[in-house]
């Protein structure tokens, strides 16, 4: 197979793309669900409240295959929802590109509300009270007042939890399976690191370079981001 731009081949720019790609579906599905999640845990006590903090970080402290099987148990085509999505509206999720999506936006959305929630708590909640005062309604005071002042730790957990996306194996790979439409990076390099030959164990390592120049850039724009929001806060 001949080799193309930075010595990668065709079929791993794919899986470079097909990661960026799944990872931004992600972030985009993910990210109104972050932002009432971080704006709710930072501004607002109710019951439960620990436990829906403890529930929202599990992913990150499960290993990822075991939340990728309950994804499948979940919404496989014979899973507690899947069936149901399958039967109504022949919607598979299982074994598809949605199912990679899906899996990243979970595995991330813990990291999101967050970098969202911290960016929150260091706003100051007395603007938003004053715009409410003004006649603000409460949609118009947070869109214009609460998340404009957080946008920076908005933006940080964006990047992060898009960083997170492009080093997703586990979980993906357990709801996701092994195709063509989920091959991601750490697919890829998962299945060349199991095949015979000093070519693909090239590829292999050529692909381990890009993910961590991608996971470098998108972690430093996140830590740039987070600092230009304490900085703002603190201002």
């Amino acid at each position: 197979m001949s080799e193309s731009f930075l010595g990668l081949t065709a079929e791993d720019w794919q899986a470079v793309w097909l990661s960026v790609r799944v990872s931004l579906a992600a972030v985009a599905l993910s990210l109104p669900f972050g932002v009432a999640a971080g704006w709710v845990l930072a501004r607002k006590s109710f019951p439960g409240k620990a436990l829906a903090e403890t529930l929202l970080n599990l992913p990150l402290v499960m290993p990822p295959v075991v939340t990728g099987l309950l994804l499948l148990y979940l919404l496989g085509k014979r899973g507690w929802i899947g069936s149901w999505l399958y039967h109504w509206f022949g919607l598979e999720i299982a074994l598809t590109w949605r199912a990679a999506v899906l899996a990243v936006a979970v595995m991330g959305f813990p990291l999101m509300v967050r970098a969202i929630r911290l960016a929150f708590e260091g706003t100051d909640p007395r603007l938003y009270q004053a715009a409410r005062s003004l006649g603000a309604r409460p949609l118009d005071a947070f869109l214009t007042v609460s998340l404009p002042l957080a946008r920076n730790g908005v933006i940080a957990g964006i990047v992060l939890s898009f960083a997170r996306g492009l080093g997703e194996f586990g979980a993906t790979l357990m709801f996701a399976g092994i195709r063509p439409e989920t091959r991601m990076l750490a697919i890829e390099v998962y299945i060349l690191n199991n095949q015979p030959g000093a070519a693909y164990e090239e590829r292999m390592w050529r692909l381990v370079a890009a993910s961590a120049l991608l996971a470098f850039a998108a972690l430093a724009a996140s830590e740039h981001f987070a600092r230009r929001g304490r900085r703002h806060a603190s201002a």
